[in-house]
């Protein structure tokens, strides 16, 4: 069982100052939950090398036994401070494919034209492909085969406007993942803020937030056995 990660490679919080990059516990616990059950796991950035943390996200209040276990683990720091090229990856290498969250993608990889591209090739393939919080925004440009966005039609969940609101970031990202899951023609639902949620159509599994990352690890793992 082969599964690609691909994190995001930005680390700028807009025009704040502040540093963003991925949500380790959004990370963490899909990586064990699914390494656990045997799973070989690649990491790739758009740039390769280092993927960034979140800095909020490793905080003790955002502490759990996976990012606890992540943070002895030396193997995994190793993964992280050296992920591969997105460019270099072949969609026909691996059984499915995973995005952790962060505010990170909604700078790099919502327009990225190889994790587009890579998303497009697992989806024609009818592999797995799964996404938590802020990670549905890289669906933002994917299309299906026939041209429409990918989301279309398709029962979807991922970082509610309300949950932006509540971190005051509405008017610092690019976009909002429930806005544009929406514009895209995603069928979109969502729990109260900070539950854990996550939906499946088909192939496509996203989660609600961070809290639903083991959800999404979780439907994953069914998908594939």
């Amino acid at each position: 069982m082969n599964i690609l990660f691909v994190l995001t490679s930005h680390d700028k919080l807009g025009n704040t100052g502040k540093k963003t990059g991925f949500w380790i516990e959004e990370f963490a616990n899909p990586y064990y939950t699914l390494l656990d059950n045997g799973a070989d796991i690649t990491l790739a950035t758009p740039k390769g090398g280092a993927a960034p943390i979140d800095p909020i996200s490793d905080t003790p209040d955002a502490s759990t036994k996976d990012t606890e276990r992540f943070k002895n683990d030396a193997v995994a720091q190793n993964k992280i401070k050296n992920t591969l090229v997105l460019a270099d990856i072949n969609a026909d290498d691996y059984d499915a494919v995973f995005y952790p969250g962060g505010h990170g993608p909604l700078w790099d990889l919502a327009n990225d034209a190889d994790s587009i591209g890579l998303i497009e090739n697992f989806n024609k393939q009818k592999k797995p492909i799964a996404f938590v919080c802020h990670a549905p925004a890289a669906l933002k440009n994917v299309k299906n085969e026939n041209g429409s966005p990918l989301v279309k039609g398709k029962k979807v969940t991922g970082f509610t406007n309300s949950e932006e609101e509540a971190v005051q970031l509405t008017n610092v990202v690019p976009f909002l993942v429930e806005d544009m899951l929406k514009t895209n023609g995603g069928i979109y639902s969502k729990k109260e803020d900070w539950a854990a949620y996550a939906v499946q159509d088909g192939n496509l599994i996203t989660g609600q937030n961070p809290a639903s990352s083991e959800l999404v690890a979780e439907k994953l793992l069914a998908f594939l056995n």
